[in-house]
């Protein structure tokens, strides 16, 4: 199959590309940023996912799937460009789709869309709404895009549509918004708890992504790795020390004192847990993880201090 990737240059990306070659696929790829090392038989177009560019490779190359990973987090993107990027970004790709008969899409979404807080289920199933936008504003715009592209389930049955719901990653790259809270030796922690968090290793999050390209899944999925643990043993076995903080506090500790910058709203998700039931994705697709939870610390451990 000829299958686009937006957002090639993330590193989950890049190791999704590399698996599709692998199993003999062409590889497309739009970006506004370069992948200069891209290997030979992955062909890059610098491009807005919102501008007429992007739509030309659509209409010139005619993919026969397309994988949507260029969606921004807080992490990278003020408030307006994450609205034009996830919302509206993935309404023109699922129309591209459409208008020039891509007979398969996937979104690749985040598991935190359902959102932590106290009185939610442990394990959460896709028949549980996403709702991180009332506790955690700056997920909007991607609980929006997830559900503007389960939406095309009904509003274009002719394609296959799958929305992947993921955990968290880890590994080599250190890159996406777990690594990001463990970078630096010191992890600031609500005082009072420690709850489950949920990983898997990017090598992983790739064979997962092909294999719902591959299994030809259509629908809303969970997709998880090995068991979540407690955040006070993902903080030793990464080689972090944790820095309990009282609730009141917490706001005014972060970025300060060698803590990240976090937002405001990210205090329920080191409050609270959000697990998901994968169970769902496993049957349909028959993925199994290969990496464990002490092999997934150990990788990002072993990629720097």
């Amino acid at each position: 199959m000829k299958i686009l990737i937006t957002g090639i240059s993330s590193p989950l990306a890049r190791l999704v590309a590399h698996q599709l070659l692998q199993h003999g696929h062409t590889v497309l790829g739009i970006d506004r940023r370069p992948w200069p090392e891209a290997p030979p038989g992955v062909q890059i177009f610098l491009a807005d996912i919102r501008k007429r560019p992007a739509e030309d490779v659509f209409r010139i190359h005619r993919p026969d799937a397309l994988i949507h990973m260029a969606t921004v987090t807080w992490l990278t993107a003020r408030s307006e460009e994450r609205y034009r990027t996830n919302l509206m970004g993935t309404r023109a790709l699922f129309d591209y789709c459409h208008t020039y008969g891509v007979s398969q899409a996937l979104f690749i979404g985040r598991h935190t869309v359902y959102g932590a807080a106290p009185d939610a289920p442990l394990y959460r199933t896709e028949a549980e709404p996403p709702l991180a936008a009332t506790t955690f504003p700056n997920l909007a715009d991607l609980v929006a895009a997830d559900l503007f592209a389960g939406s095309t389930l009904w509003r274009h049955p002719d394609m296959t549509v799958a929305v992947l719901r993921i955990v968290y990653m880890l590994g080599g790259s250190r890159r996406g918004t777990l690594a990001n809270y463990l970078q630096g030796p010191k992890v600031p922690t609500v005082m009072g708890f420690d709850p489950l968090f949920q990983f898997m290793h990017e090598v992983d999050g790739a064979r997962a992504i092909v294999a719902a390209l591959e299994g030809q899944a259509q629908g809303v999925f969970n997709v998880a790795g090995p068991p979540p643990v407690p955040l006070s043993i993902l903080c030793r076995e990464t080689g972090r020390v944790a820095i309990p903080i009282p609730e009141p506090m917490f706001p005014y500790a972060l970025g300060r004192f060698g803590l990240p910058r976090m937002p405001v709203g990210t205090i329920p998700h080191v409050k609270y847990p959000i697990v998901i039931d994968d169970g769902l994705f496993r049957a349909t697709t028959g993925f199994t993880h290969a990496y464990d939870e002490v092999q997934v610390m150990q990788a990002y451990r072993s990629q720097g201090s």
